[in-house]
């Protein structure tokens, strides 16, 4: 099943004449981790904006063809009545917390869909518990870590039972410790909800391991979709201008140097066994 689908889908912001997006066709499933990755303007953003109905409803300018989110068209349907279906949580969690605490941050999405009180009720039981939150319910955002923001911002989209939930740079605020514990979180509630999550993310050695699928963009197009091993070890992702993993650096030299012949690794333990594959082959 498809939850977000592109038909030939062009996008230029208001004032620009150059196009954010070009062409794009892409297919999204249920039930997956997804790496979106790409050079700095190369269009993520962009593309994450029209997955919620945001652009075109928001964002002003110039589109043409199509986006379906579980069949529904993003020009037709509005953004409240999207919401259920797709959640976002911004690089800055900070910005979209507006409560005075974070138990009625919560309920806020909620009480908006007119939700009866007890089922919002076991809804935020349900999410604070799955983000481990339960202990600062009855504190105020401002007064929370960097982490914890981000796991209120988490928890406030997961009350509405989305189908994808969409992360943009969720760690880039985080130190190393910090951002391991939501890459390990958002893993639990993937398996736990069984949704599809997509990051956004520039650190990619943190979200590889979890990796099931990647899409490469460069300059607005989409250059592939696939599964992470294909990827890995094609060319579009060797040529892009990222920072890539140590473990891909490492392994990426070895092949150059003729030492190395296999797929390069996604993990330290799938490292391991590859280099002792290559200690018993000598």
């Amino acid at each position: 099943m498809n939850l977000i689908k592109f038909n030939n889908f062009f996008f230029r912001y208001k004032g620009n004449e150059d196009y954010a997006l070009n062409n794009i066709n892409l297919k999204i499933g249920d039930n997956k981790f997804i790496l979106l990755c790409g050079e700095t303007g190369s269009g993520k953003t962009t593309l994450i904006r029209c997955m919620n109905g945001l652009i075109p409803q928001f964002y002003s300018g110039f589109y043409k063809g199509k986006v379906e989110i579980n069949g529904k068209d993003t020009t037709e349907t509005s953004i409240a009545n999207l919401s259920t279906e797709v959640g976002i949580v911004f690089q800055n969690p900070e910005n979209q917390l507006i409560a005075m605490n974070v138990e009625h941050e919560i309920a806020f999405g909620l009480e908006n869909l007119g939700i009866p009180p007890n089922e919002i009720s076991r809804r935020i039981k349900e999410s604070a518990s799955l983000t481990e939150i339960e202990h600062i319910l009855d504190k105020a955002p401002f007064e929370l870590s960097g982490g914890e923001q981000q796991r209120v911002a988490i928890a406030s989209i997961l009350v509405l039972e989305p189908k994808l939930l969409i992360l943009d740079e969720p760690t880039a605020l985080l130190d190393p410790y910090m951002a391991k514990k939501i890459i390990n979180l958002l893993t639990e509630i993937k398996i736990e909800k069984k949704i599809t999550i997509l990051i956004s993310e520039h650190r990619l050695d943190l979200i590889l391991p979890f990796t099931e699928q990647m899409i490469l963009m460069k300059g607005g197009y989409v250059i592939e979709h696939d599964i992470r091993e294909k990827i890995l070890n094609g060319d579009n992702f060797k040529n892009l201008n990222l920072n890539k993993p140590v473990i891909y650096a490492i392994f990426n030299k070895l092949r150059i140097d003729g030492i190395f012949h296999g797929k390069i690794p996604a993990s330290i333990p799938d490292a391991i066994n590859s280099l002792k594959q290559l200690k018993l082959g000598e």
